[in-house]
């Protein structure tokens, strides 16, 4: 999940209805599974839920655990797959999940952690195995330590979008479909328009040269989508000279060259243009608007995936 504050915001609305809940965390997985250790699914005792930890193979069963430990009014674990007790629910993987289940009791807590990670902070957490509640903490910790899980919540992804042409809407449509958020810089007023009638942060661009009123982060990936590359140069190389997550850049191999050239004359470094992915994207030569946006998108989560979770924690 690229943003995991919606759990959060989940737990939070159901406690504001008068509603007890729980956290559900993967605390170990063996062999394949569909999520890894600090994934979360969040459970109200009317039965709801947001978020999953399998293919539906024990989400029913979680719910249930779930609402077990809001009765118990304190945490306990379970595990499902190979070498669980529960011998009527198997993984079809093969592998297990060990589950803990932590009911949630401090008022507000939820809204915090959910407000923490939409303010572009990491929120950690921690779980304890005691009845001790949930907390927020200062700890970068990750997995067990002693009596307590530690899990990281990185910002959400977001994506800055600058260009015109198809490849515009179409990547603002998939980014929107994986809860990304998305800004918007276009010099193309239809486009403006459209996506600003969608709900998308969209900003016209005017003249060439214009600075951008966007702050990169370490979870922000610039796209360039400009056939005007005259359009890109001022802002790519801003872009290049902060912080981001991914930078990339549609155009052939002779359009990147002449690219390079420009951004050394505006004296940003070779290292950071370097780093430009340029042709954009993991599909080579993606050619109509739809594939080069999921070519991008792709490449985009990936780089986004390998910020947030540690190679011992993506089930390898």
């Amino acid at each position: 999940m690229l943003n995991t504050a919606r759990l959060f915001d989940f737990l939070q609305n159901a406690a504001d209805a008068g509603l007890r809940t729980a956290l559900v965390t993967v605390t170990r997985v063996t062999g394949a599974s569909v999520r890894n250790p600090g994934a979360h699914m969040a459970v109200a005792e009317d039965g709801s839920y947001a978020g999953s930890l399998s293919g539906g193979c024990i989400e029913a069963a979680v719910v249930s655990e779930a609402m077990m430990a809001m009765r118990a009014g304190k945490p306990h674990e379970i595990v499902y797959g190979a070498g669980s007790p529960i011998i009527d629910i198997r993984l079809p993987c093969g592998g297990s999940v060990e589950l803990l289940f932590s009911p949630i009791a401090t008022p507000g807590w939820a809204g915090e952690v959910a407000a923490h990670i939409r303010s572009r902070s990491p929120a950690h957490i921690c779980l304890p195995r005691s009845a001790a509640p949930p907390r927020l903490t200062i700890d970068t910790k990750r997995g067990w330590d002693g009596d307590a899980f530690h899990v990281h919540h990185a910002p959400p992804l977001r994506i800055i979008i600058l260009g015109h042409g198809g490849s515009v809407e179409a990547l603002a449509a998939q980014a929107k479909s994986i809860e990304a958020e998305i800004e918007v810089l276009t010099p193309d007023p239809v486009i403006h328009n459209r996506l600003t009638r969608q709900g998308v942060n969209a900003q016209l661009l005017v003249l060439n040269g214009e600075v951008m009123k966007v702050i990169g982060d370490l979870w922000t990936a610039f796209v360039f989508y400009f056939h005007d590359h005259d359009w890109e140069g001022s802002m790519l190389a801003q872009a290049l000279k902060g912080p981001s997550l991914y930078v990339g850049a549609m155009g052939s191999h002779k359009t990147h060259a002449a690219r390079v050239a420009d951004l050394k004359a505006r004296g940003v470094d070779e290292g950071r243009i370097a780093a430009i992915r340029a042709p954009i994207g993991l599909i080579p030569s993606s050619r109509d608007p739809e594939t080069l946006a999921l070519s991008t998108l792709a490449e985009v989560v990936q780089a986004y995936n390998v910020m947030v979770i540690p190679a011992g924690h993506r089930g390898d």
